[in-house]
């Protein structure tokens, strides 16, 4: 799974169309998610921090539902920008929550133990097994 950190509303003119997956680490307004969604048609879950989260309109939180796109909230931890614009989960970490589904794990039980053991919280591992979990 790779996600995609954009830090500024600059970044959001050179992303690649085909992005699926983001992480908004800088304080959107209503119109970068507008832009965002019309630079990124494919655009399925959008993440933002719980502080950025709970200062966004209702509105657009009503219009990215209603085009299909989730918003979660959460950080990603450890990763720098500098060195790469994409946080790729480990590959050993994608193997334990098939196995956990396979053994029949709720996906809240996966979520906390994931979130335990990797820099990703809850929302987005529970994300990531309803979605389908792949490298």
């Amino acid at each position: 799974m790779r996600l995609r950190v954009v830090s500024s509303k600059n970044e959001i003119t050179s992303l690649n169309p085909n992005e699926k997956l983001v992480h908004l680490a800088f304080r959107a307004s209503n119109v970068d998610f507008l832009n965002l969604m019309q630079k990124c048609p494919r655009l399925r879950m959008i993440q933002v921090p719980p502080s950025y989260h709970k200062t966004m309109s209702n509105a657009i939180q009503v219009f990215l539902e209603m085009q299909g796109i989730e918003l979660l909230e959460g950080d990603v931890w450890g990763h720098r920008k500098d060195m790469a614009e994409y946080y790729s989960m480990p590959y050993s970490m994608i193997e334990k929550i098939k196995k956990m589904k396979v053994e029949g794990k709720d996906t809240e039980t996966i979520g906390e133990k994931v979130s335990k053991e990797s820099t990703l919280n809850p929302e987005i591992v529970a994300y990531m097994v309803n979605k389908g979990v792949h490298a």
